[in-house]
């Protein structure tokens, strides 16, 4: 009985998150300097430090487009300052071209 007790409180323990921390992700805005191949680009943060980022996942599946000069949010690890992920692009006026044509959908009659 004595042990079953002691158990629990363990469990209960691991329950409450007395486990430790995840380390914080460190955002920062930049410029893309440079689209790299295999989905990278070498962005230049506000600060001045340049940075080799890739494009987050939910960005991919919605074929967000970035180019050079766009102004992005990126995330760095605090493990490794020289790479990031871009998770948002800021919209602009200039940044914006005409839209592309697209084909028109399949219509049967």
């Amino acid at each position: 009985m004595l042990m079953c007790a002691a158990i629990t409180a363990r469990r209960v323990k691991n329950l409450r998150g007395d486990r430790m921390a995840k380390e914080e992700m460190l955002e920062f805005d930049g410029t893309v300097t440079e689209v790299l191949p295999d989905g990278n680009y070498r962005v230049t943060l506000d600060n001045n430090h340049l940075v080799l980022a890739y494009m987050s996942g939910k960005m991919r599946k919605f074929r967000i487009r970035t180019g050079v000069g766009d102004r992005v949010v990126v995330e760095i690890s605090p493990y490794d300052l020289n790479r990031g992920r871009i998770n948002f692009r800021h919209k602009t006026e200039s940044a914006r071209g005409p839209t592309p044509a697209r084909r028109p959908n399949f219509h049967r009659r």
